[in-house]
């Protein structure tokens, strides 16, 4: 059985195989947020954290452009009266706000014939009605990542663009390796493996991108229909695995 890492551990997890990710703190409190907030620098978004919370924007779990700590305090405090008790809430999110006109999404997801690819494509309101996509079979080397950039069909948005750099290639292909080295990794004294990671949105901020939202699947590398499982040799079991959302 697979399970969803909250967006806390999940950006914790993927920070260590290099996935750039903003400054953020994870507190518990209203004066922890306010605090918080200080450090990252104003103005901040706040969101709920747990590990059963996946659609926080669908149930208005999150605050965004908050700019003065009495904001920051009372947006937390209502984030945490109303979470759930299946939520597993484990506190607030508080990072700085990230600005930029262009929004990529990147990820793993597995084919139910291949195994597990990476993914990388135009991201924002538009994503699902472009559909600007290029995927490849895990493992990929640097000329993958690259071939895949040059694939999408939206390639002025990766140039300079409305007044912006354009989007820093080599930091682009440094975090898809980083996503498909992560394919499929074990966690750290467990027998889960991770089978799935969502990065929605990159957003490209001063032409680096910057993860604002991250969700990883994981499931136990014994499990019969774990997508990810691997054999002896590390390599994964092809022909079982099932489709997941990138």
């Amino acid at each position: 059985m697979s399970r969803t890492l909250s967006e806390a551990d999940s950006k914790a997890l993927l920070a260590g195989f290099g996935v750039p990710f903003a400054p953020e703190h994870l507190v518990t409190d209203a004066d922890s947020a306010a605090d918080a907030a200080t450090r990252v620098g104003l103005p901040v978004a706040v969101k709920l954290c747990g590990e059963h919370i996946a659609h926080k924007t669908e149930r208005g779990l999150v605050r965004l452009g908050l700019s003065d700590r009495a904001a920051v305090a009372a947006a937390a405090q209502e984030l945490l009266d109303a979470a759930r008790p299946g939520d597993e809430a484990t506190g607030v999110l508080v990072a700085p706000m990230v600005s930029g006109s262009r929004e990529l999404i990147a990820g793993v997801s597995h084919d139910e014939q291949f195994g597990p690819t990476v993914l990388v494509g135009i991201g924002g309101v538009l994503a699902e009605a472009v559909a600007d996509v290029a995927i490849r079979l895990v493992p990929i080397i640097a000329v993958d990542a690259e071939e895949m950039l040059d694939q999408l069909s939206a390639q002025a948005l990766l140039d300079e663009f409305r007044g912006e750099p354009a989007v820093d290639r080599t930091a682009m292909v440094d975090l898809l390796l980083a996503l498909s080295t992560a394919a499929g990794s074990a966690l750290d004294g467990s027998d889960e493996r991770i089978v799935s990671i969502d990065l929605n949105p990159l957003i490209i901020s001063k032409g680096r991108p910057i993860a604002v939202d991250a969700l990883v699947e994981v499931a136990s590398s014994s499990t019969p229909d774990n997508p990810g499982a691997a054999g002896p040799d590390g390599a994964y079991l092809a022909g079982q695995a099932s489709e997941v959302s990138a």
